[in-house]
């Protein structure tokens, strides 16, 4: 039987660049989630969660940025993930956060929001599904991208095709709560196994 209860997603900023367009595209993105009744919204900036640069050995304690995003981590039922481009692959302290975490991913759905020059941030989407993939996640085919993405958008940070950029951005949140919601049925139904 599916809980009723509203879906809690996680959304990460990849990119902590000062310059970023990435929080414009983000500011966007959570005004999509939030009229829905069946999703909570979490924004994880990684430029505020200042996660280090090297991951802890094994046996040791993990830093304190890692061990507060954690929980918020772990909470999510499904994640957001806002990447730009860079170089035909993704932001390294996006890798950072990924790799400084293991369970929190795993029997996840996630869905991807892209941006960048003329692909979008597609490239860096590709790369994210196969690292996601290892870590036992499920990532959600559709994706929202923004070619070009400093064009695509107003002063306002408003979609300058706004009805396709809305639909597009219902299209994978449906979607995302489809897994999300057959995931934690099944989690919660038996652990889930390695």
């Amino acid at each position: 039987m599916t809980n009723p209860s509203p879906l809690h997603v996680a959304m990460i900023i990849g990119s902590t660049r000062r310059s970023r367009f990435g929080s414009v595209v983000a500011g966007w993105f959570a005004e999509q989630v939030t009229p829905r009744a069946d999703m909570t919204l979490d924004v994880v900036d990684l430029r505020d969660t200042r996660l280090p640069d090297t991951l802890a050995d094994d046996g040791e304690d993990d830093p304190e940025p890692v061990r507060a995003l954690a929980p918020r981590l772990a909470a999510a039922d499904a994640f957001v993930v806002v990447t730009a481009e860079y170089n035909h692959s993704f932001p390294a302290p996006l890798k950072t956060a990924i790799d400084s975490f293991v369970d929190e991913w795993r029997a996840k759905p996630i869905g991807f929001v892209s941006y960048g020059g003329m692909s979008g941030g597609l490239r860096a989407v590709e790369q994210l599904r196969l690292v996601f993939s290892e870590l036992h996640a499920t990532t959600i085919r559709d994706t929202v991208s923004f070619p070009i993405c400093r064009e695509r958008f107003d002063d306002d940070g408003t979609p300058i095709d706004t009805a396709g950029a809305n639909a597009a951005a219902k299209g994978l949140l449906d979607q995302l709560a489809w897994w999300a919601h057959a995931l934690r049925d099944a989690r919660t139904a038996r652990p889930y196994g390695l």
